[in-house]
């Protein structure tokens, strides 16, 4: 399940980074946004939607800045903790 995890999360992430040039595949979450112009709240994004639609998870804006910090590999294990207490 981590595995399958990772590479959905990565497929999110590769399409996001692909909209923000100036952002290095650095394999870190915040590259999903404009890292020259970052957004003031993570919860009402792109991203973050299609991570909730995909793991069927609801994120509250806490839980989004901490993604945002996070690497893909810790995120994905975070967002599988999340699915276990829906």
């Amino acid at each position: 399940m981590k595995h399958s995890a990772f590479d959905a999360l990565h497929r999110i992430y590769s399409k996001h980074l692909r909209n923000h040039s100036e952002n290095p595949d650095s394999k870190q979450m915040c590259c999903m946004w404009s890292t020259d112009d970052p957004p003031d709240t993570i919860e009402d994004t792109e991203p973050i939607y299609e991570i909730e639609e995909a793991f069927e998870i609801c994120i509250e804006e806490d839980t989004a800045m901490d993604l945002y910090n996070m690497d893909l590999e810790a995120a994905a294990l975070r967002i599988l903790e999340i699915r276990e207490m829906v």
